[in-house]
Parts: structure tokens; C-alpha cells; sequence
């Protein structure tokens, strides 16, 4: 099986394990007047306490959930080489930077890659960085970029053939992987992604081996997939902060499933990012734990123990016991905008809890003055809202309808 495949394919495997309720054949609940409001309760009532009660937060989540923030994790970047000085019939320039995470011998090393439009007139461009199920490849649809195994691209790195290609694309969508780079060049935006599974890969006994080597560095203790995923985004913006071409207050994080966990993650923690799009996080993103529709800590927890800290494996069976709940992740973004995409029938998400989620963090927004959640249910999307809650028709996965609701919540808060 060509090596775009293999995550992907893990995701499919890991879906049709459960059952067909979750992989899309009922719907999530649109009512939420019948379900618990999410619990502890935001009682912040001016900016300076949340900022103390945020700080705290903090804490609370690198504790039980997510383990420790690396910071202070050695970032270094390895020479840029342009892999296509005339991608897409000429409308852009393809880079690919290494950069790699550590000094000693447990350090890892991810390829960055970037589409730059050419007609960016000397304007520094805002920037969408993304981390994905599979390789560079198939995102940028480029022979011309690396592989993990060092490699360059093949066409079937690139192209999703055979039963597996169309297995994939019928039941996550077209964009599960491919990025819509036209759409990106169309609004002068450079567009990068990393594939996170070079950081740490998404293998239980790899995770951990591979975790026990950056854990060497001085000061490092951090114990989950998500947050060295998450510090990835981190990672890719001091790179773009060495870049005049890019807007250093223009930066979004987006990412999908596992991968939108690390987009919240990620923002709770790097401020510089100024937007975020978060699709279809589920538990241990924007679902809220004490749910019992969905994900759940049971499955999740017990399913992928190294996405998150060893000590979340107590609650498994007791999430009331958690003394926060996701909610309070999702405050940490504010007053930024943030976008949560949702799809109906992708109950294994759990959007009902989702929105819930957001109605309760909306007062932070309202804090620093902000609208927030300017809808009234989950069908109510607002691009413009700067917590935005999109549900679409359908599953899991990423489909032309949610690009289309991206690229309107990017010209909503990026538009000229």
C-alpha cells in the first residue's frame, strides 16, 4: 500500500470498528434545551480573572489530559529548497523546509510545506498552516516534495487509486487529504502543512518510543501525541516568523478529527495564532467529556492511549470526576476567531455536545466584547461570528461544502 495511505487507511479501519451508528447512519440531535448544560460553569466576570482562571486552566488540562506543553523543546530549521518554482501552471511557488524538534538523539524532523501565490506585490500574505493524515503528497497533488521515508513523491503517493483511493474519498470526501490550494491563492493566502506523524508517530508503541527520546531534553516531560502535534503548529510559525513573505498577526491553525484536538491544544497554548479552525475535534477537542453520545473517554482513551497523558486512563469510567470539562479549552481560544465544523450525521464527533460546548465558552468572548456565538441552534451558522459553529449534512470527514464554509469564515475575518 503506497504510504499516503497508511493513516488514512488506519482512520477507516479504526471507524468501521465501531459501530454503524457512529459511522453515519443516524442523525446527531438538534435539540439542546433537553441535554445538561456543560459543567463546572465559566463564572469569569471581567478579562483579568479569566486571564488568572485561564493560566490555572492551563495547568488543569497539560495534568489530566494532554500532559505537559514542550516548551521550551529546541526548534531548528534545515535548508529550504523550491520544489516547484512554477506550481499550479505558474499561479505559485512550492517549498519544503525541514525542521526538526530537538537536539540530542531522540530529536525527530518533519517536512514543512509551503504554497507561496506569486502575485503577492510585495504584501506580507496571512497564512494557513495544517497538519494532516497523511504525507505532503497528496495535499499539494506534487511528485516534487519528500516522503517521510526520505523519498520523493511518487504518483501513487499522490493520486488516491484503486479500492482504497475510492473507499477513502467516498467515505471522508474529497479533501481529506488534497488541500484546495486554487481557493487559498484565490485570497492571496499561503498555504502549509506538516504531516504530524513524523513528530510522533500515531502508533501506541511507537508513540511512546519515540516520546522517551524527546523526553530527554532538558526540561521536557511531555507525554502525549497531541502535544508534540500541537507544538508542531508552534514550530511551523517560528519558521514563518524568519519569513517576510507571510503575516506574522495573520496566522491560522487548522486541522480535522485528532488533528482539530490539536488546533484547540495548540491555541490554548501559542497565542500568535489568530485564527483557528477546528473540524470535527470530538472528544478531546471541543465534545464535551461527560457526554455519553460519541467518542467518549472509554473508547477514545482506551483506544489511543498515547494521544493523551497516562493519567486520563483513571477517568475512563468516570468522566463526571474530571474537575473541568472541554468547554473551558474551547474558552482558551478566545477572543480569537474560531471556527467548529461539525457534520450531522457524525455523531461519533458528538456536535449536540459541541454546541453546547460553545455556548458556554461564548461568555469569554462576550468578555473581551465580542459577539461570539452570534446563532441560535446548531443550524444557525454565522461565518462572521467569531465563535462560528457550522453543521453540515454528512459524516466524517472533509467535503467541498466545508471548504466552502472555511473559505467564508476566512473572508469574513481576512477579507479586505
Amino acid at each position: 500500500m503506497p504510504i499516503v495511505f497508511r493513516g488514512l487507511a488506519m482512520l477507516v479501519s479504526g471507524l468501521v470498528l465501531v459501530s454503524c451508528t457512529q459511522l453515519g447512519l443516524n442523525y446527531a440531535s438538534l435539540e439542546t434545551s433537553n441535554k445538561r448544560e456543560a459543567t463546572p460553569q465559566i463564572t469569569a466576570n471581567t478579562v483579568e480573572e479569566w486571564e488568572q482562571e485561564a493560566e490555572r486552566l492551563r495547568g488543569v488540562f497539560a495534568d489530566y489530559v494532554y500532559g505537559p506543553w514542550p516548551e521550551g523543546l529546541a526548534v531548528s530549521f534545515g535548508k529550504t529548497r523550491i520544489a516547484d518554482p512554477d506550481y499550479l501552471g505558474g499561479r505559485g511557488i512550492l517549498e519544503e523546509t525541514p525542521i526538526t524538534l530537538g537536539e540530542g538523539p531522540g530529536a525527530r524532523t518533519f517536512h514543512l510545506a509551503v504554497a507561496y501565490p506569486k502575485d503577492l506585490k510585495g504584501k506580507s500574505a496571512p497564512v494557513v498552516i495544517s497538519q494532516n493524515f497523511s504525507n505532503n503528497c497528496p495535499v499539494f497533488q506534487s511528485t516534487e516534495l519528500t516522503r517521510p521515508d526520505g523519498r520523493q513523491c511518487t504518483e501513487d503517493d499522490v493520486e488516491f487509486t484503486g479500492f482504497a483511493g475510492w473507499a477513502i474519498k467516498t467515505i471522508f470526501g474529497e479533501y481529506i487529504a488534497k488541500a484546495p490550494i486554487e481557493q487559498y491563492f484565490d485570497r492571496g493566502i499561503v498555504y502549509a502543512n506538516f504531516f504530524a506523524s513524523e513528530i510522533v508517530p500515531d502508533n501506541t508503541s511507537a508513540a511512546e518510543i519515540v516520546m522517551s527520546g524527546l523526553r530527554q531534553e532538558p526540561g521536557i516531560e511531555s507525554n502525549s501525541a497531541l502535544a508534540y502535534w500541537s507544538y508542531g503548529f508552534s514550530a511551523a510559525i517560528d519558521f514563518f516568523e524568519t519569513d517576510s513573505r507571510t503575516d506574522p498577526n495573520r496566522v491560522a491553525a487548522w486541522g480535522h478529527s485528532r488533528h482539530g484536538k490539536s488546533v484547540l491544544l495548540a491555541g490554548a497554548w501559542d497565542k500568535r495564532i489568530s485564527l483557528l479552525i477546528s473540524h470535527q475535534s470530538g472528544f478531546g477537542g471541543a465534545a464535551l467529556n461527560r457526554s455519553r453520545k460519541g467518542e467518549r473517554i472509554d473508547r477514545v482513551a482506551g483506544g489511543y492511549p498515547h494521544w493523551f497523558s497516562p493519567r486520563l486512563q483513571e477517568f475512563k469510567d468516570e468522566p463526571a470526576e474530571l474537575p473541568f470539562d472541554q468547554h473551558q479549552l474551547v474558552a482558551l481560544s478566545a477572543p480569537r476567531p474560531l471556527f467548529l465544523g461539525n457534520g450531522r450525521r457524525d455523531v461519533w464527533s458528538d456536535p449536540n455536545s459541541t454546541y453546547r460546548a460553545a455556548e458556554a465558552a461564548d461568555r469569554i468572548w462576550e468578555l473581551y466584547g465580542s459577539e461570539g456565538l452570534d446563532q441560535d441552534g446548531l443550524q444557525g451558522f454565522n461565518p462572521a461570528a467569531d465563535l462560528s459553529f457550522q453543521l453540515r449534512k454528512g459524516g466524517h470527514g472533509v467535503t467541498l461544502v466545508d471548504v466552502e464554509d472555511f473559505m467564508r469564515f476566512l473572508d469574513a475575518h481576512w477579507g479586505e
